[in-house]
């Protein structure tokens, strides 16, 4: 049997002395969130993806959220302080997070930014993130990882989901856009 490679995530993690399962699954490029969750027999609700914004501060954020769910910038931006926050482009994500496009996850960055969960999160025992490569996703208790990365929890969602926009239809940004 193969040993399996850890990431910087999982590394963190046990650095921390946090718990946590890995599930892995074939795939050879970037699937959405939601087929990911899917493939994996994983609840919707639960799975979790890690979307990454810049302020108008120009300081660097990750917002984690239900992977068929819409991140809203403006309760995103007052949530972290911030006038506004928009999302980085794809071409910009290894560049800014050290992972690539479906492998990014909000711990064992290049740089620890800070990070918002929603709040649906806070009274989940255990939840699904990215587990630092595509094809990896980690089940771990929402409340340790907020506790050992400052992080926090906030409502981040927008209310009014829009399934184009939930699928980065904007080629060029990572996740989706809030439409006016």
């Amino acid at each position: 049997m193969a040993k399996e490679t850890k990431t910087n995530a999982m590394r963190f993690l046990e650095k921390c002395g946090i718990e946590y399962t890995v599930q892995t699954y074939q795939c050879d490029e970037f699937i959405d969130g939601i087929h990911t969750a899917e493939k994996l027999g994983q609840p919707l609700e639960e799975t979790f993806k890690t979307l990454v914004a810049r302020g108008k501060s120009g300081t660097y954020y990750c917002f984690l959220l239900p992977v068929a769910e819409e991140l809203d910038l403006k309760k995103s931006a007052k949530s972290v302080n911030e006038k506004s926050v928009e999302l980085i482009a794809v071409k910009d994500i290894t560049k800014i997070t050290g992972y690539v496009r479906g492998g990014c996850t909000p711990i064992g960055m290049k740089k620890q930014f800070m990070t918002v969960i929603h709040d649906s999160a806070e009274n989940m025992e255990l939840f699904y993130i990215s587990g630092g490569r595509i094809g990896t996703q980690i089940r771990l208790s929402p409340t340790l990882l907020v506790n050992a990365i400052n992080g926090k929890f906030s409502s981040i969602q927008s209310s009014a989901f829009n399934k184009q926009t939930a699928y980065g239809s904007k080629p060029d940004s990572v996740g989706e856009r809030v439409s006016d």
